[in-house]
């Protein structure tokens, strides 16, 4: 540590004043626990040591015409006033007018208030404004002044929280934004009218779906009405610097308001889904069961739209406001995915090349919701991440103080609904609802900061829930005294009307004209539509696609092709030095697609993706440990074991024509699927894929799986062909890594809008990797869910030979080598599917010479849709056939079974029974202890595999 003489420069010549006073208090801070202070002081306390004696830095200051005098009392009085102003900056939040109905609880502001400091107005009178605010305008003339002017700015209808941000750069920015004078704005007269015609075309368009259809639910964004106009300026800003896409997410609450008034939906559009939805009053809830009909669809508010705004000739700006169900902020990571989608090229091989410039992301959440869900900062987490980030976004809690019928006592634990984002390092911006002109001064803000800065804030619209949670709910039965206030409260467009008036800006019958002219407008639409007697195009009809009907392209790849693409894949970059070991696992590939070789389950996925890729088609792969694979069968990242440096051979592959994207994900679940859904429905050229670490952690992102994944293309019309790689199969590892629930993938199977599969070889992999590829972007396009080997991956029965790879194409079928020769001497036909397929082929083997032509198995490789023509041509052979064996390792209530029963009765040959071999129902997926895992797979191989057990029962402890 360097001590200062006298004589010494260093850093300490530009403080005094106050100023001084506040970097001794925190050397002071830094001495008794250097982690109390910020980065940046304590790398500057370890360079420079103390800071000289105020008295000594003073006297220089003096000397040259800049100090105060040497007067201890002032000296102590101005350290005092820059403890205030850093506190008035901090926490004037606390004393700020933001609540319009006054129904939040009282804060302590005594940090804000001079006579904590033994400070008096004399006392800062006696300060030059210089000293206690550095940047203080010219018109304020002394420190009292300056304390003055600081409150009111930080202290009004909009108010701050910035002093979390660690960036100093950032920090002293914001700050000076607050203190500009900038905001509150001086809006022009036209800016002023065309404010409150925004106003009033929000309000008039909720209060005339109230009277018109009534009981409708609707959740109406009245109490937050502001939120149109401000969600309309970020728009204006962002559209005009280069941003050409802006994707935004919400809930249902304001969702019809924001789909009339900033994406542009028709009124006529909205008003004939209210009339055309039978039983409106009888719907019990959200759900969309009696509000549509001809095809699924969904509630009219979680609909989303598309709007293109034209800025210039050469210059269009997309819009998006994506569909959502009721689970509120579950649409966060889907739009991040949508953002991501929208800021890439992938064109060209290598990672593909982002510009968090071409598109931004608006996120609206609930107060309740926003700290409530642990989806959202699973999603705030992405902000920094490299496979993830998105250059910022813009937040907006629409903040109505209820949640349902819950107050905030009893939804969070913080002060503020916002207090999550600190975390995270998010510029706080909170704003009265009831002060339309700071709700554009907070746009203007957050919309320059994220230009800017390239990182996300946040803006708290703080206003109240005008009715219940919806519109035929009574709030009073909760919050009796609130909505006392809430009905005695006078709408933001009537107090805005009010103060243009009063300040002359209007005249009372031009405001009056300007609302006339907007309840005219809601009028003839519901004129016109009340004149037709159709129902809109969209609820007629969606017919599932016949499995039978969709386009089959080829996926064999010729052997020279794959052979010449696996050299590529094995040259590293010179001075490269592969992981010794990993270096010989990979070097064996090189003989692999030689004659007599075999190409396992990893080598086939490279392969696959390879050629993918010299198709011109660009992936993208993430999950936890996606470089590397949880059984390490990938390593598509390759580490230099000397210097740690990294290299990817499928982005130095002569061969690729798109980008290949892969990354390690963080260790969530539910927002990494429902970002890689965003971006594969907003790209849907790609092939995008996610892989579990455990198929059974799907568990944590069921709401994702449940609501878009296999409903989207139903409710909304939402093409994706996301693949979820989810490991799956009995080796004795317990509930938690054994099964990837392949039951409630089957259970959700319907009007064809997945493939679900559970493969047992290497080529077969590779087949419905290139065919998955080859419908992206078509009609044909839906998820696919594949049960992905564990032991199966290093197992040498589900390795393929070159032949495989360069002949045929994926069977949904597959029938076991050897067996079924003699089609009049079967008796029983074993159905299976994944890796108890492998274990009974292996059983077979050491079953050499007995007397097998009594049997026949086949594995059934895609169960949904379920191949009801291959199965039944199967069993056509053979006319002995007594019974049907379906064998699984999973308990009977849990695998295929239940999906399976039903529909092998429906086609099975009359007289033939048919029969389950596997564990007995369970509560848990699978044992915990290893002997018992062994004992259970070997007896149900052993009755599948023995002939006595025909019209016998197994026993697994039932």
């Amino acid at each position: 540590m360097k001590t200062l003489d006298s004589k010494a420069v260093g850093p300490w010549q530009k403080y005094h004043g106050p100023n001084l006073g506040y970097i001794q208090d925190q050397y002071e801070k830094f001495l008794q626990d250097p982690q109390s202070v910020e980065p940046g002081y304590r790398e500057l306390f370890a360079s420079w040591g103390p800071p000289p004696a105020l008295e000594n830095n003073e006297k220089k200051a003096d000397s040259q015409g800049q100090g105060v005098g040497l007067d201890p009392q002032l000296l102590k009085k101005s350290v005092a006033a820059g403890k205030l102003v850093w506190n008035i900056r901090t926490y004037g939040h606390l004393a700020a007018d933001i609540d319009p109905i006054g129904i939040g609880g009282e804060t302590d502001t005594r940090l804000l208030q001079p006579e904590s400091y033994q400070l008096s107005q004399a006392d800062l009178a006696a300060l030059p404004a210089e000293i206690v605010w550095e940047e203080a305008p010219g018109d304020v003339k002394n420190g009292w002044d300056a304390i003055q002017r600081l409150l009111k700015l930080y202290t009004g209808t909009i108010a701050y929280e910035f002093s979390h941000i660690h960036d100093e750069e950032e920090r002293k920015w914001l700050n000076q934004q607050a203190e500009s004078g900038r905001f509150p704005l001086n809006l022009s007269v036209e800016e002023r009218k065309e404010l409150l015609k925004k106003l009033l075309e929000a309000e008039q368009f909720e209060e005339f779906l109230h009277r018109t259809f009534v009981g409708a639910k609707r959740f109406s964004v009245e109490g937050n009405e502001a939120l149109v106009p401000l969600l309309d300026e970020i728009v204006q800003q962002l559209a005009e610097v280069d941003v050409n896409s802006i994707l935004v997410g919400m809930a249902h609450r304001g969702r019809l308001n924001v789909l009339a008034h900033i994406l542009g939906k028709d009124y006529t559009k909205i008003f004939s889904e209210f009339m055309h939805s039978p039983n409106k009053h009888l719907v019990p809830s959200e759900g969309s069961m009696g509000m549509n009909y001809g095809w699924t669809g969904d509630v009219k508010y979680h609909l989303g739209a598309d709007r293109y705004m034209k800025k210039n000739e050469a210059r269009e700006v997309r819009i998006t406001l994506a569909n959502n169900p009721s689970h509120l902020e579950y649409v966060n990571p889907v739009v991040e995915g949508y953002t991501r989608a929208a800021q890439e090229t992938r064109s060209e091989a290598g990672y593909p090349k982002q510009d968090v410039n071409k598109a931004v992301s608006i996120q609206i959440h609930g107060d309740s919701a926003f700290p409530g869900e642990g989806i959202v900062p699973e999603t705030l987490n992405f902000n920094k991440l490299p496979g993830f980030r998105t250059g910022g976004t813009i937040h907006i809690i629409v903040n109505n103080r209820i949640g349902f019928t819950t107050e905030g006592k009893d939804s969070r634990s913080t002060h503020y609904a916002s207090d999550l984002a600190k975390g995270y390092e998010i510029p706080i911006i909170h704003v009265n609802a009831d002060d339309p002109e700071a709700c554009i001064a907070a746009a203007r803000l957050a919309s320059e900061y994220r230009n800017k800065f390239k990182k996300s804030i946040l803006i708290d619209l703080v206003g109240y829930r005008k009715y219940g949670h919806n519109e035929t709910d009574d709030p009073e039965t909760t919050q009796p005294l609130i909505y006392q206030k809430v009905k005695n409260h006078p709408t933001v467009s009537t107090l805005y009307m009010k103060k243009l008036v009063e300040s002359q800006v209007l005249s009372q019958s031009q405001a009056d004209e300007l609302k006339n002219a907007v309840v005219e407008v809601l009028k003839a639409a519901y004129e016109t539509v009340k004149s037709k007697d159709s129902v809109d195009s969209v609820l007629l009809g969606i017919n599932p696609a016949d499995e039978n009907s969709k386009k089959t392209t080829a996926t064999n790849v010729s052997a020279e092709q794959l052979r010449a693409i696996n050299r590529e894949l094995l040259q590293w970059p010179e001075g490269f030095t592969v992981y010794p070991k990993l270096q010989r696992i990979l070097e064996r590939r090189s003989s692999a697609l030689d004659e007599g070789g075999k190409v396992d389950w990893g080598h086939a996925e490279t392969l696959a993706f390879a050629t993918i890729l010299s198709d011109g088609k660009p992936i993208r792969i993430t999950g936890q440990d996606a470089e590397r694979a949880t059984f390490a069968h990938r390593n598509l990242v390759l580490h230099d074991a000397a210097n740690g440096d990294t290299f990817c051979p499928l982005h130095r592959l002569p061969q690729a024509k798109a980008s290949f994207a892969i990354h390690n994900s963080p260790l969530t679940e539910a927002a990494v699927v429902g970002f890689e859904y965003g971006y594969n429905v907003y790209s849907p050229e790609t092939m995008v894929i996610w892989e579990a670490q455990y198929g059974d952690f799907t568990n944590c992102a069921q709401v994702i799986i449940d609501q878009f994944i296999s409903a989207g293309r139903s409710k909304w019309r939402q093409k994706s062909s996301l693949v979820m790689l989810l490991p799956h199969g009995y080796e004795g590892n317990g509930p938690e890594h054994s099964s990837a629930r392949l039951e409630r993938f089957l259970q959700l199977s319907g009007e064809d809008n997945w493939t679900v599969a559970n493969l047992t070889s290497a080529a077969q992999y590779f087949h419905l990797l290139r065919r998955q590829a080859s419908l992206t972007e078509t009609d044909d396009a839906r998820p696919l869910v594949l049960m992905a080997p564990k032991s199966l991956i290093r197992n040498p029965r589900v390795a393929s030979p070159v032949s495989a790879f360069s002949e045929g194409g994926f069977q949904k079928v597959l029938e076991q080598p050897g067996l079924g020769q003699s089609p009049k001497k079967v008796e029983r036909l074993v159905l299976c599917s994944g890796k108890v397929a492998i274990d009974l082929d292996e059983a077979l083997d050491k079953q050499k010479g007995e007397d097998h032509s009594w049997i026949h198995i086949a594995r059934v490789e895609q169960l949904y849709p379920f191949p009801k023509e291959e199965i039944s041509r199967i069993m056509q052979k053979f006319p002995n056939l007594k019974e049907i064996l379906w064998v699984q390792e999973e308990p009977q209530n849990m695998g295929s079974w239940s999906f399976m029963e039903p529909r092998i009765r429906e086609i099975a040959p009359s007289g033939v029974e048919v029969r389950y071999n596997g564990r007995p129902e369970r509560s848990s997926p699978a044992t915990g202890y290893q002997d018992v895992h062994a004992y259970e797979q070997q007896t149900i191989i052993t009755f599948a595999l023995n002939r006595k057990t025909i019209n016998q029962q197994i026993s697994l402890g039932r």
